[in-house]
């Protein structure tokens, strides 16, 4: 198992989120979709985005391996959006998400380093198999989920999260 922490694609560059990323952060926490389909965090200032990046993406880093990374641009150097996998734990396999700042939706951008990240999960952190959770009216992610071939397997919740969650499930088998 080799631990790379940044990759790219033809596009983008990725690599993991560090305390420097905590204005981007900020930003994108505070988008409407943000609030809407991963929730309110109320992170409010750059220091409260550092510290949620240090308690929740630095510590998994160090832990796991992997964690939340930024998804950037390689034209401009553009911070479009972040893309991880997340060890949760109450649950036996990791999940992936994505988020992106609205005017790079649309794009591909979120397809591309997904497919990615995936690829990385297997090859670099020998794991056989991945979540996904998004709530029911998110039709933009599983409609991203299920290109990705993601499978609905059902319908829970995560801990500390009181909402019904659809939860994807795939084996990476490429």
């Amino acid at each position: 198992m080799t631990f790379e922490k940044s990759f790219s694609t033809q596009r983008l560059y990725i690599r993991p989120v560090s305390k420097h990323d905590a204005p981007f952060i900020l930003e994108l926490m505070n988008t409407p979709k943000w609030i809407k389909y991963i929730g309110d965090r109320n992170v409010r200032t750059v220091e409260e985005a550092e510290n949620y990046l240090k308690e929740k993406a630095l510590a998994q880093i160090v832990k796991y391996g992997y964690c939340n990374n930024v998804v950037i641009r390689k034209n401009d150097n553009a911070r479009l959006g972040t893309c991880g996998l997340y060890h949760r734990e109450d649950r036996e396999d990791p999940d992936i998400g994505f988020a992106f700042l609205p005017q790079f939706e649309g794009k591909g951008y979120a397809f591309e380093a997904a497919n990615k990240l995936m690829h990385v999960a297997k090859q670099n952190y020998d794991l056989t198999e991945l979540s996904a959770y998004t709530l029911e009216d998110n039709f933009a992610s599983r409609k991203l989920l299920e290109r990705l071939g993601f499978d609905l397997k059902g319908v829970g919740k995560l801990t500390n999260n009181n909402e019904e969650l659809l939860h994807y499930y795939r084996v990476l088998d490429f």
